[in-house]
């Protein structure tokens, strides 16, 4: 049987010679995943570049498909695929001036997308390419890969199938490291569950020198290997050399590679950083080549590795020498830390800061960012909406005495943004839409036509949101219209409408919309979710399943998910599909109500009344007041010729919200217990709503028998 492997030896000559043993399909690619070559993305880079030409010749479809996944990972692909337009940059200086980035699980739905290219290169996605034939992939040195390339390794191996690709990971001995803050798909974890471990503890030759070279070569080697060489000869000749051989070295490799970078953008976020901080100009354009790695993934929504890069910057800058570069690394640093769910070490950082700089700009900005922690990034333990208002109000208060008209303008609304942000937290939603209405009135009357433009929207965005949340749906359209005018390439905006849409019942447009983010975003589950959820809706069967297949692909554990796609297989008729998903959704999460309810109804159909009872116990255990639990629980006693628990189930059930087919099984009890009036009630509760011919044949009849006095 086909199986993916983890390779772990001490030294990569180790790892070669492992690897070599193994008798594995033809080598699709072998790449380093070392992160000192090219920084986020190296593997994937690596694997993409040998790859991607062919498959974009073959299938022109897939450039649109996958333009934005092939883009942010693989810049030298930009011109093979369509442009991604983000209209609102055309009013920016950059992307530093925007204030709307990629939310956390941006990374992830990247390498979503990244593996159903890949699946299309193969042909195992329905594409044109190889078909049955499997291959080989080997990444070696994932010990060192960027945290980019841990999270597509991650979903490769639980997505594809080893007959399609057999996936070879070579490590070091120690398994690679949990990154910090939340992980939405484990590395540690996939390797466990998902490869055939092969481990060697015994070292061969540490080194493939045979004693002849000079060590000058041999440190020089180390060099032109980008700090990835692991032989123990070149790095014993390394950390040899003079410090200023060492430096020279480096200057003529960044030389080197600041020309090639101009056709490899990529090697502007791995080796010519690397190299540039190491040199002479260290100061200075190890400095810049830093600050502008930091700046295009903080862009790109790569947290973790704005972080790095942040945390590097910081190494070499001096706060009263470069106090800019020490306060741009600082802010970039302490706000991706807070998207990645690192609050805690966000906060520390800030707090440093205060004690770094009297600059009163600065502290306004730190306060606004602490006051975010407190509002949305902290856990709830930690979370205070308090502290959140009174850091709020201090930047509020610096930024009306800032000397700068147009600055004094922007930050007074910027901030007060942030505290509208806070009201919504303790549902303040007046306040919030008070706050957000001066705030554009205040921008439109006090800045130029233009200024600013990405913050003018930035206030209509949180506007429909707050609207939304308010109810006000109608204003809530309208603000998302004059949005999505000047900003209609946001996967969120169209979603978020969608949503909107759906509670005023056009749910037609809302499907529209939903599949409409899905062509803006790499493929991300909530997207199929809805999609799934709205075709339901509307009758259509079939769509649904393959909308709830498609996320369960995409985030097996979720629940909502399973439980839908449970009760469509029901509906079919497919019983066991459907007692699998509520199994599995119920190892997820096993007082999960609805799923209880939903095993109770299985159950009770294949006629396993004693267990189903149990399952529907549970179920209110869970949730008592569950409408579907208590009308399952009717209708089993029902079957079962106990009129009066079944009426008085019924009763629950229908107090709890349930619908007209409640309505009739109740009538059918009552009917049957001689409660003639009572049960012609419900059937014209049920004709009201329907012309079903069952309910008036009922209705019929009881009145008969209430005539009749029967």
């Amino acid at each position: 049987m086909s199986s993916h492997y983890w390779i772990q030896a001490p030294l990569r000559a180790d790892r070669d010679r492992l690897i070599a043993g193994l008798v594995l399909p033809p080598v699709l690619a072998t790449v380093s995943a070392h992160r000192h070559l090219r920084g986020p993305y190296t593997a994937v880079g690596t694997l993409l570049r040998r790859i991607a030409p062919e498959t974009l010749r073959r299938d022109p479809a897939l450039a649109q498909r996958h333009r934005i996944e092939l883009q942010e990972t693989t810049p030298e692909l930009a011109g093979l695929v369509p442009a991604i337009l983000r209209p609102l940059e055309a009013n920016a200086k950059g992307p530093v001036a925007l204030s709307r980035y990629p939310a956390r699980l941006h990374s992830l739905r990247v390498c979503h997308g990244l593996v159903d290219f890949i699946e299309s290169h193969l042909g195992g996605a329905g594409g044109q390419g190889p078909g049955d034939t499997p291959y080989t992939l080997v990444v070696t040195d994932v010990e060192h890969a960027d945290p980019t390339d841990q999270e597509f390794l991650a979903v490769l191996l639980r997505r594809i199938p080893a007959r399609l690709l057999t996936v070879v990971v070579a490590t070091g001995l120690d398994t690679p490291p949990e990154q910090p803050g939340p992980v939405s798909e484990s590395l540690p974890q996939a390797l466990l569950a998902h490869t055939e471990r092969i481990v060697s503890s015994d070292a061969g030759s540490a080194s493939d020198s045979d004693g002849t070279a000079a060590p000058d070569d041999l440190a020089q080697a180390f060099v032109e290997s980008d700090g990835v060489s692991d032989d123990t000869a070149v790095l014993a000749a390394y950390e040899a050399l003079d410090p200023a051989r060492r430096t020279a070295l480096h200057d003529a490799r960044a030389a080197v590679l600041a020309a090639a970078a101009e056709a490899e953008p990529s090697l502007r976020l791995g080796s010519l950083p690397y190299h540039l901080e190491r040199g002479s100009a260290r100061a200075t354009d190890g400095v810049k080549a830093l600050r502008w790695a930091q700046t295009r993934c903080k862009y790109l929504g790569l947290y973790a590795t704005s972080v790095e890069y942040g945390r590097r910057g910081l190494l070499l800058v001096d706060a009263e020498q470069q106090p800019d570069y020490w306060w741009e690394f600082t802010r970039d640093t302490a706000v991706s830390l807070a998207a990645a769910g690192r609050a805690d070490e966000s906060a520390a950082l800030q707090d440093e800061a205060r004690q770094i700089t009297i600059d009163p700009s600065v502290h306004m900005k730190l306060a606004y960012e602490t006051g975010m922690l407190y509002a949305r990034h902290f856990g709830p333990e930690k979370r205070d909406p308090a502290v959140a208002r009174a850091w709020i109000n201090q930047a509020i208060a610096i930024a009306s005495v800032l000397e700068d008209p147009q600055e004094r303008t922007f930050f007074s609304v910027f901030n007060r943004n942030g505290l509208a942000l806070v009201a919504t937290r303790t549902g303040g939603i007046d306040e919030a839409l008070r706050l957000l209405d001066q705030g554009i009135e205040r921008l439109d009357k006090e800045l130029g036509l233009g200024e600013r433009s990405w913050h003018r929207v930035g206030l209509r965005y949180n506007r429909a949101q707050a609207n939304a949340m308010s109810g006000r749906l109608e204003d809530a359209l309208a603000d998302y219209a004059v949005v999505m005018k000047f900003d209609d390439s946001f996967s969120d905006h169209y979603f978020n409408r969608g949503n909107i849409l759906r509670r005023l019942g056009r749910t037609e447009e809302a499907l529209a919309d939903y599949e409409h983010a899905l062509t803006l975003e790499p493929p991300f589950p909530e997207g199929h979710y809805n999609c799934g959820d709205a075709r339901l809706e509307l009758g259509d069967i079939t769509g649904a399943l393959a909308e709830f297949d498609r996320t369960l692909v995409l985030d097996p554990r979720n629940t909502d998910a399973l439980l839908n796609r449970a009760g469509v297989h029901a509906e079919l008729g497919d019983e066991e599909s459907a007692l699998r998903d509520v199994a599995t959704g119920l190892e997820l999460d096993p007082g999960n109500a609805q799923l209880l309810s939903l095993k109770g109804r299985l159950l009770a159909e294949r006629g396993e009344a004693e267990s189903a009872l149990d399952a529907l116990a549970a179920a209110l255990e869970s949730d008592p007041d569950l409408s579907e639990a208590w009308a399952v629980k009717a209708e089993i006693a029902f079957g079962a010729g106990d009129l009066d628990t079944a009426a008085a189930d019924f009763d629950r059930a229908i107090g709890l919200g349930g619908g007209i087919e409640i309505r009739y099984n109740r009538g059918l009890v009552y009917e049957a217990a001689g409660r003639f009036a009572e049960a012609a009630s419900d059937f014209e509760a049920v004709l009201a709503e329907t012309d079903d011919e069952d309910a008036r044949a009922h209705r019929a009849s009881c009145l008969r028998g209430e005539r009749a006095g029967v």
